[in-house]
C-alpha cells in the first residue's frame, strides 16, 4: 500500500471518531454471545441490552433472579474472560 493510505480496519480500530460505535459494537457482543457463554440459561435469562457496562437481563421468575444475583460476579468474570477486557461491571435483573 502507498504511504498515507490506511486500511479500512486501521481506521476503524484507531480513529476517535468511531469510538462511540467501537462502543455500541462491544456492547451487543454480549447481548448476541451470551446464550453461547451460558447455554443452561437459555430458558430463564434473556440478555436485553448493555448501558455503561451494566448487562441488563430479563429473567423468568424471582426465584431465578434471587439465584442469579448470587452468582453475578461469576457471570460478570466468565464475560470479561471471554473477551479478554472489561466489558461488564454490573448485572441488573428484571423479571
Amino acid at each position: 500500500m502507498p504511504s498515507g493510505f490506511k486500511s479500512l480496519s486501521e481506521i476503524f480500530d484507531k480513529e476517535p471518531a468511531f469510538d462511540g460505535l467501537r462502543k455500541i459494537i462491544k456492547e451487543s457482543d454480549v447481548v448476541v454471545d451470551f446464550n453461547k457463554l451460558f447455554p443452561d440459561l437459555v430458558q430463564v435469562a434473556k440478555p436485553v441490552k448493555v448501558e455503561k457496562k451494566t448487562l441488563v437481563l430479563r429473567v423468568e421468575n424471582a426465584a431465578w433472579r434471587n439465584e442469579l444475583k448470587f452468582k453475578e460476579q461469576l457471570l460478570i468474570e466468565k464475560i470479561n474472560q471471554y473477551y479478554k477486557e472489561e466489558r461488564i461491571y454490573r448485572v441488573r435483573f428484571l423479571s
